[in-house]
């Protein structure tokens, strides 16, 4: 049944029948109720043009996921954060449009996304330094709200993201104030924007309590359990190794408590570990005392907030560039003490 015809049935224009179905305020709860109704009972649901026509734009924003040989559309960070852009949508009454593209197929993914009509706009995720994704969202017209920051982009944009850098500053600001001196990083790609932040936190920290930095402590890969025990099994193995690790995620701190275990070290008495925890849903480190000390981020919060301001630009309750910068939160746990002997 088309919405014309539904409409007729009812006596109502169509724009008042599909205003009503789509949650529109104007539209009164008497009304709505008894048009839900009346769908429910003749069997008509309203397309998704419809429902453009109706709201004066489109109901769906876009999330476009690259995949670069790695693990985006499967780690648990990502799944946190796309678990809070979902229920901001739910409240909203918008949809999601899932495209998974090769890295490089972005570009033509974004156009096609914005001459089909069929999403409003779409948070851009993985933003990495002198990212052109900004540029050619502008270039195109389509609305957008980057999950972190792009380095380098010249003019105003929309962005949610966590204080990478002063979590890492502040993360190895206490390990030093344990007494550590020989302390390690095992990174994210840095070729992303929030990894290099990360690394100049934690290079910043170092300088300021007159310590060089030693590039046999520092590592850059893609965060999996793998690179934190490949990393720490390298490092624990060295001459002079370090005291302590400063990791990017859980997982890679899972990594570097296996590799420690192995050489017969104990975490919290041997060596000090402190992660970057993103308070995942099924990754949890929130026991009484957590198991490991952490910065710990709010992703499923960045979710909510980058699904609210595309909404609120898509239906036109902003018109001007938005950013919001997020603490994390340092959690002392069992993974961190002062230095053996």
């Amino acid at each position: 049944m088309k919405l014309k015809d539904f409409a007729k049935l009812v006596g109502m224009s169509p724009t008042t029948v599909s205003r009503a179905l789509n949650g529109h305020s104007e539209v009164n709860e008497a009304t709505r109720a008894r048009l839900v109704a009346a769908a429910r009972q003749h069997g008509y649901q309203p397309n998704a043009h419809a429902r453009t026509l109706a709201m004066g734009h489109p109901d769906t924003i876009g999330c476009v996921i690259p995949i670069g040989g790695q693990n985006e559309i499967v780690n648990p960070i990502y799944a946190d954060f796309l678990a809070g852009v979902g229920e901001e949508c739910a409240r909203r009454r918008f949809e999601i449009n899932l495209t998974v593209v090769p890295h490089d197929d972005q570009p033509a993914a974004y156009r096609a996304l914005a001459s089909k009509g069929l999403i409003g706009g779409v948070i851009v995720q993985f933003p990495r330094h002198d990212d052109p994704r900004p540029a050619l969202l502008d270039r195109i017209g389509l609305p957008y709200v980057v999950h972190g920051r792009v380095t380098g982009h010249q003019g105003p944009y929309s962005w949610v993201d966590v204080n990478n850098q002063r979590a890492f500053h502040r993360a190895a600001q206490f390990l030093i104030q344990l007494g550590h001196r020989r302390i390690a990083i095992l990174n994210g790609d840095e070729t992303l924007d929030f990894a290099r932040r990360r690394r100049d936190g934690y290079l910043a920290a170092l300088r300021e309590a007159g310590l060089s930095p030693d590039p046999a402590l520092m590592s850059s890969a893609e965060m999996t359990v793998a690179q934190g025990y490949g990393g720490a099994r390298r490092m624990l193995g060295l001459a002079e190794r370090p005291t302590a690790i400063l990791c990017a995620a859980t997982m890679v701190a899972t990594g570097v408590r296996q590799a420690a275990e192995e050489m017969g070290l104990r975490i919290g008495r041997d060596l000090s570990v402190l992660t970057f925890d993103d308070d995942l849903s099924y990754y949890a480190n929130r026991d009484a005392v957590p198991v490991f000390s952490a910065m710990r981020s709010p992703v499923r919060r960045a979710g909510e907030r980058a699904a609210a301001l595309l909404i609120d630009a898509i239906t036109g309750r902003r018109t001007e560039p938005v950013q919001e910068l997020l603490e994390a939160e340092l959690v002392i746990g069992q993974s961190t003490a002062p230095p053996p002997g």
